[in-house]
């Protein structure tokens, strides 16, 4: 009998991200009404569009209450952290490029994939790279709900290569 040995879940290291992959991460996540109350009230948006059903279901064009879409981008860019950042991160470095072309409703699930734009070593932080990620969520259909572009700085593998 072999001896076992640990497998610990984490991010990647700088040089593991590869600008030819696209990652797709899974489990994807079914927005709920308690969410959008929870995350709205919770980040003080008093947006009537998210909270009161009677004043959205006469607003055109969509007729009913929206998922805060700041819900959409945490979660989209959270549904990615097992995979790309977790335990390689040192800091998220910004956010930009931001869109959200479809709303999501409570019920939507919302599915998140992520592609390398740009990487580069820290030119001030050695044994650290930093890496530009393009985040796109879509709902149960495939369509486009949320994209937004992040930057991370995360480190590089450790010395000797050990994972």
């Amino acid at each position: 009998m072999t001896e076992r040995h640990d497998i610990v879940q984490r991010g990647l290291y700088f040089e593991e991200f590869d600008a030819d992959a696209r990652y797709v991460h899974r489990p994807g996540r079914t927005a709920t009404e308690a969410d959008n109350v929870l995350f709205t009230t919770l980040t003080m948006n008093t947006q009537a569009l998210h909270l009161d059903a009677a004043f959205a279901d006469g607003q055109e064009p969509f007729s009913a209450r929206l998922i805060n879409s700041m819900w959409t981008l945490s979660t989209m860019v959270g549904s990615s952290v097992a995979q790309l950042t977790q335990g390689t991160l040192v800091a998220q470095v910004g956010l930009g490029d931001i869109t959200f072309p479809h709303p999501v409703f409570a019920g939507d699930t919302l599915y998140t994939e992520s592609v390398v734009i740009e990487k580069r070593l820290s030119a001030s932080r050695p044994g650290q790279g930093i890496v530009t990620i393009g985040h796109t969520g879509r709902n149960q259909d495939g369509t486009v709900v949320a994209t937004a572009t992040r930057s991370v700085l995360v480190r590089c593998l450790p010395e000797g290569g050990e994972r």
